[in-house]
């Protein structure tokens, strides 16, 4: 069994920064790529940013230059520090992994967790 957790989701005002944490527990042998999905009222969730064993990452548009995304590999967790934050990115915030345990390779999601960006 393993579980996504997600946190650090909160309030904030447009331009302020929120830093948002995924941590992969139980049998985790390996974590591949790991990613960060958002899904506003109404609209289908979609990538926010990716981040593979090697740390090649890979972004939304919108988030460009905004965004970064991260990983510890020792703690099994990943990061997507957000900044410059607008409106437009409140939504839920769901991590993704490709995680390899004792009984196979599978894709988790977590439960995510909320961004409001509103003044």
């Amino acid at each position: 069994q393993v579980l996504l957790v997600e946190s650090g989701g909160g309030l904030v005002q447009p331009g302020g920064s929120l830093r948002l944490s995924c941590a992969a527990s139980g049998s985790v042998l390996n974590i591949n790529y790991m990613a960060w999905y958002s899904q506003a009222p109404g609209k289908e969730r979609e990538l926010v940013a990716g981040i593979t064993s090697g740390g090649t990452t890979n972004y939304a548009d919108s988030v460009k230059g905004r965004f970064t995304i991260s990983r510890d590999d020792a703690k099994n967790t990943c990061y997507l520090q957000m900044n410059s934050l607008k409106p437009e990115d409140t939504a839920v915030y769901y991590c993704n992994a490709e995680v390899e345990s004792y009984i196979g390779e599978y894709n988790y999601w977590g439960r995510g967790t909320q961004v409001t960006v509103s003044s």
